[in-house]
């Protein structure tokens, strides 16, 4: 293939595609049951109890739902933030958030808090469209966890998430690109 940025991003917006109505075709309890195998691998992979303020996301296309984590989370004492688009095309800033946090629609119709109260995240939970070996996610295609991670104060542990028929060859990574630290996809990894 060639590996030019124009033709690497309409391979990336064809496999998103492909990808994510893949996800959405299997049946919800199925994808239920696989993200709770791959929360159980998480838990053993990672102790998110290391990690004060955790960034999350708000589950949306049949993503992992890592919302009873963020809750558990918090029962510990920890700090949940949420992703938030405040410019388009920049850098995201992380919300707090808890359990009763009043709730608004922001980009892409995604809840977040109403309160403006920023945090730095020390580790995110992010999830993934599609991955390869190398730790590269095939996110959205906004680039704002790229964006965001590369402006950083200090770079969060990133765990990213996702289904093993996530899994690629390789998302051609290009300059721009930041892996994550970590990927948690298989059930019985760990």
């Amino acid at each position: 293939m060639d590996t030019t940025w124009q033709h690497v991003r309409q391979w990336r917006v064809q496999m998103r595609r492909y990808l994510i109505s893949a996800r959405l075709a299997r049946p919800s309890p199925e994808r239920s049951r696989e993200g709770e195998q791959i929360k159980a691998a998480l838990a053993r992979r990672v102790d998110l109890n290391a990690y004060t303020t955790l960034g999350i996301y708000w589950p949306v296309r049949g993503e992992i739902d890592v919302r009873d984590l963020a809750l558990a989370h918090l029962r510990r004492g920890g700090r949940i933030a949420l992703p938030v688009v405040v410019t388009p095309f920049a850098p995201v800033e992380f919300w707090n958030w808890h359990a009763d946090a009043p709730m608004t629609r922001g980009v892409w119709n995604i809840p977040i808090p109403v309160k403006r109260e920023v945090l730095l995240p020390d580790a995110l939970l992010v999830p993934l469209v599609g991955f390869d070996s190398g730790h590269y996610r095939l996110g959205y295609g906004g680039g704002y966890y790229d964006r965001t991670l590369a402006a950083a104060p200090r770079r969060p542990f990133c765990v990213g998430l996702g289904y093993p028929s996530s899994r690629l060859a390789t998302i051609f990574p290009q300059a721009h690109d930041i892996p994550m630290d970590m990927i948690i996809s298989d059930p019985i990894e760990g």
